[in-house]
């Protein structure tokens, strides 16, 4: 295991969706001894704190088709400039939210460093609505979509380039809740995904193997993980704000991080949508910071 120099970004915001709580999400993970649990694992671990979020603007005009839209805009070009500033610094930059609207930031601030950046998005959901096609509104069901170069322009061009990653370098895994819009853009865009079906059919090991070859093939300068807590089984994280029936188990997560470390791959990881309020006795946070025990070279002997 290479020693990293880790730079932890927390982004404390609820403005992606409508159930409040998820801005407490960094708290929580720290609280549940992530620095600790990195720093026992052999690396250097620098908390940078939390980016600051501002309060809602009252009295501006709300987009039902974009919730939040001004506050979202704000977030994630403020946590875009601290990743960005962490990847000049040679830095390995580990983000914490908050929701998942998050992600438009993270991956704007990553993309500029790599050329052909592979994503492995860890969820229960696609999170490629635009505007058009949303049911809710709720901007953290559009972070992929937005990095891809589809939505509102504002989103899309946050620092000022677009797209943030090429759709054919997304593999999404964990997929049980996907829209119908998601679906054909899924299939317009060539998204490859791994549903509950597939990991049921072929078996974890079996997914990320194929998941990482895929990758490889593409020659990926990068491998960034963007992991939503839904993604796991609501049994396993019952504090996330979207819970879906019928998830990925601990187990066969801690092999997908295990795996992940091992190939050597990973150049960046996020994980979003821990909710304290929703939670039982922080079981959700400290699952994150378990899993990143893992992602992070965590060993037994």
């Amino acid at each position: 295991m290479n020693k990293l120099n880790i730079s932890i970004i927390g982004v404390p915001t609820d403005y992606g969706q409508t159930r409040r709580g998820v801005d407490m999400g960094p708290s929580a993970i720290r609280y549940a001894g992530v620095v600790e649990r990195l720093e026992a694992i052999g690396h250097d671990v620098h908390d940078k704190g939390d980016i600051r979020v501002s309060q809602k603007q009252e009295g501006t005009i709300v987009d039902k088709q974009l919730l939040n839209l001004e506050e979202v805009i704000d977030v994630s070009t403020s946590l875009a400039n601290n990743v960005n500033e962490a990847l000049e610094q040679k830095e390995f930059p580990l983000v914490f939210g908050g929701d998942h609207s998050i992600a438009i930031g993270t991956l704007a601030g990553l993309g500029e460093h790599y050329k052909n950046l592979g994503v492995i998005w860890f969820d229960a959901h696609a999170d490629l609505n635009t505007p058009e096609t949303t049911p809710s509104g709720n901007i953290h069901g559009m972070p992929l979509a937005v990095s891809i170069g589809l939505g509102h322009e504002r989103l899309v061009q946050i620092r000022n380039y677009a797209p943030k990653i090429k759709p054919e370098n997304v593999i999404i895994i964990g997929a049980r809740s996907v829209d119908p819009g998601e679906r054909e853009l899924i299939r317009q865009q060539g998204i490859k995904v791994y549903s509950m079906h597939e990991i049921d059919r072929l078996g974890m090991t079996r997914v990320i193997e194929d998941a990482l070859a895929y990758l490889r093939e593409r020659n990926v300068d990068g491998l960034h993980l963007s992991l939503d807590l839904d993604g796991l089984d609501p049994l396993y994280t019952p504090g996330v704000g979207t819970p879906v029936p019928g998830g990925i188990t601990y187990r066969e997560s801690h092999l997908a991080m295990e795996m992940i470390q091992e190939s050597g791959m990973l150049t960046s990881a996020e994980f979003v949508e821990v909710n304290p309020i929703l939670d039982e006795k922080n079981r959700t946070a400290d699952v994150a910071v378990a899993l990143m025990g893992s992602l992070f070279g965590e060993t037994l002997v």
